[in-house]
């Protein structure tokens, strides 16, 4: 009988320091049935770990049908003078039979080094590269997968060689 409500006042005191803390990250009032929610969800996706759950799936590399749009849309949304489309690749992972796949997408960009300005100086400096990942939805078509442009969002951009002198 201890245990037992030992383990409630435990899950009482633990609901009540989330909510207060979630009140004081954000300076919002908290949601109490989404925060809730979220817990079951996550402690379910625990449980349900060893059995077929998407964690133990391997992804598996598909070759992108629209890399050329995908490409365009990846240089708009991060701002780089250029995507290498050589090096763009999709890793799905989970259920193919779904219609729509999330999908992570990998891809070398560069920027363009700036230089020169009102001197008589010739500078020579090396483009500036990054690695991007981002995440998006695709439906997969002819062997290959399809990727929805407007649903990509850019999850990192790392600067893998630069000028780091300012120039």
């Amino acid at each position: 009988m201890k245990i037992i409500l030992f383990i409630v006042f435990f899950a009482v005191f633990f609901e009540a320091g989330l909510i207060s803390s979630y009140t004081i990250v954000t300076s919002q009032p908290p949601d109490v049935g989404k925060l809730i929610g979220m817990q079951i969800d996550e402690i379910t996706s625990l449980i349900s770990f060893g059995s077929g759950s998407n964690i133990l799936n391997t992804q598996s590399n598909k070759v992108i049908n629209n890399h050329d749009e995908v490409a365009a849309a990846l240089q708009n949304k991060t701002g780089l003078s250029g995507i290498n489309v050589q090096s763009l690749s999709a890793q799905i992972s989970g259920n193919s039979k779904q219609t729509v796949i999330p999908v992570n997408i990998t891809v070398m960009g560069y920027q363009d080094a700036i230089s020169g300005g009102n001197t008589s100086q010739i500078v020579i400096s090396a483009n500036q590269t990054y690695s991007i990942t981002a995440s998006a939805n695709g439906t997969l078509k002819n062997g290959g997968i399809v990727i929805d442009v407007n649903s990509i969002q850019i999850t990192s951009t790392r600067k893998i060689y630069g000028n780091t002198n300012g120039t």
